[in-house]
């Protein structure tokens, strides 16, 4: 797992999907400051990624949860992500929308399996964790068994995990915030004398930089 979790972090960071930039932060819709800035769709644009990403998802997913008999997708970076793995897995897929369909039958899940249907759920990243656990309460409702979890990339709040454990929801990332800086501080993408404040953000970032 450490080998998958440090060629993932690498490869995001090759592409651009992650940037790191502690002198110039990004401003989030929360109004968090942060010096990173992820965006897993990019790998989408990548065959090589996309393929190492898509594959691994799906051998994690068959030995964490041998039992899976289908995956959903959370609206709506999960959802291409989702795809590709029910397709490598040869699975039923549903996705999620973040709110119901406006018009139409109003749906909120898109899609159809078994109410017996053991299903995994796919994200592309977790920050507080707040709209996957809501995608798989969702589906929860519509009476729905609930696996666990899996992302491509977790920055690693601790709120993340509590609300996930509140929810009663495992969940599980190829690649964390930790194994990143790791890879970014090999690299020369940060300095050395960066790594305190990079910490201290994924630690407490409603605080960080205020």
């Amino acid at each position: 797992m450490e080998e998958i979790k440090k060629k993932i972090a690498r490869m995001l960071l090759e592409i651009g999907a992650i940037k790191i930039q502690p002198q110039n932060p990004f401003t989030w819709a929360s109004g968090w400051k942060s010096p990173i800035y992820c965006d897993n769709r990019l790998s989408l644009s990548h065959p090589k990624v996309r393929t190492y990403i898509k594959e691994s998802l799906a051998q994690k997913i068959k030995s964490t949860f041998p039992e899976v008999s289908a995956i959903a997708g959370v609206a709506t970076a999960g959802i291409p992500q989702g795809a590709l793995v029910a397709d490598e897995l040869n699975l039923p897929m549903l996705y999620v929308r973040s709110k119901p369909k406006g018009h139409g039958r109003e749906n909120m899940i898109e899609g159809e399996v078994s109410k017996d249907a053991k299903i995994v759920v796919i994200e592309d990243l977790i920050s507080t964790g707040g709209s996957s656990i809501k995608a798989a309460e969702a589906l929860q409702a519509a009476s729905h068994q609930i696996e666990g979890l899996f992302a491509i990339f977790t920055y690693g709040f601790p709120i993340a995990d509590q609300n996930f454990d509140k929810a009663g929801i495992p969940f599980h990332t190829l690649t964390d915030y930790p194994t990143l800086l790791e890879i970014a501080l090999s690299e020369n993408k940060i300095k050395e004398s960066e790594v305190a404040s990079l910490k201290e953000w994924s630690n407490n970032p409603a605080e960080w930089g205020v």
